[in-house]
């Protein structure tokens, strides 16, 4: 075994050894940094407290999503509970290990509503939140120390390119016409699947997953999820909120946009009935396309197609939905 990697197991070991009263709190604090939890809390950042927030951490989530989970394809690096036994999994995951996506993404995610709301005590909690989010997969023993530490740089990187480059390309998006804006949106989607499918196809050809890395997971107790990180899902998911959630905010605001605003009454209004537009077209079209799907192509397109909707469905349809209502006000 690598010494890179033993090292990191003696230092796993050290930070289990805490004791397993800490596996449901490490549990609920890996949640922060999770899909389906990001997936509860943006629409309620869009719809009911700032839109323009809103957007831009949805943004920076599916730009860092998408970008770590070519990182993990090029690295294809192991997990620890993957080649050691000394390692406990407390959680399990099928993709590679290296760089840590939940590292990733709360670095760029609560690291832009730091940078964007610029109040000290929200930097402090922001902070927080990124460094326990990463502990919390050291201890469940998901990640070694390099593979956090990476995710950490990369999505402090990501965070920085995108502040930087966010008035230029609004700026260069303002002189566009609508159609050439979605084809941008688009176009950018399909730039996110073809570089993860450069090295999705090399390791297709080149890789092959050891079987030591299946055999030393199911000792470790997680039958369920044995590795199987060889995968595009996540590209086409990734790609399709993209453009989803792009040219909804596109078209909205050529529409004039939206106000947050309102009474808590509306708020809560906006995102129950939100959230179970959401869960419709995230969940239960998961359960209609994969009647459909009768190859791996059209899998891949249906996904693109369904988390299209909901990204769009979140960014313009249940906003046109609220005004409807009269839950909710245009900005013009």
């Amino acid at each position: 075994m690598d010494v890179f990697y033993e090292s990191g197991i003696v230092f796993l070991r050290s930070v289990q050894s805490i004791g397993q009263w800490l596996v449901i709190p490490m549990q609920a604090i890996t949640f922060l940094g999770s899909e389906e939890f990001f997936l509860l809390v943006l629409p309620a950042i869009y719809w009911c407290l700032d839109t323009a927030l809103g957007f831009r951490v949805a943004l920076i989530l599916l730009i860092s999503n998408s970008l770590n989970g070519m990182l993990k394809l090029a690295f294809h690096a192991p997990r620890p509970y993957w080649i050691s036994a000394q390692v406990k999994a407390f959680a399990a995951e099928t993709s590679f290990g290296a760089p840590s996506g939940h590292a990733q993404i709360a670095a760029g995610v609560w690291g832009m509503i730091a940078a964007t709301v610029r109040r000290s005590w929200v930097w402090l909690v922001c902070l927080s939140l990124i460094f326990l989010i990463g502990f919390s997969r050291l201890y469940l023993g998901v990640h070694f120390p390099h593979d956090v530490l990476f995710g950490w740089l990369f999505g402090a990187i990501t965070l920085t390119l995108l502040l930087l480059l966010w008035k230029p390309m609004e700026s260069f998006l303002a002189g566009q016409t609508l159609g050439n804006r979605f084809l941008f949106a688009l176009g950018v989607s399909f730039v996110m699947i073809l570089i993860e499918l450069v090295a999705y196809l090399w390791l297709r050809i080149n890789f092959t997953l050891p079987q030591s890395w299946i055999d030393q997971a199911i000792a470790a107790g997680v039958n369920g999820r044995l590795p199987d990180p060889v995968t595009m899902q996540g590209a086409w998911s990734n790609a399709g909120a993209f453009f989803g959630l792009m040219s909804g905010f596109i078209w909205l605001k050529e529409r004039g946009g939206i106000v947050a605003h309102g009474t808590w009454r509306e708020k809560v209004a906006r995102y129950l009935v939100g959230l179970v537009g959401v869960l419709l077209l995230w969940r239960g079209l998961s359960v209609v396309f994969n009647f459909l799907a009768f190859n791996e192509l059209l899998a891949f397109v249906l996904r693109y197609v369904r988390y299209a909707l909901t990204g769009f469905w979140i960014s313009a349809a249940a906003p046109l939905l609220f005004i409807r209502l009269k839950w909710m006000r245009a900005a013009k």
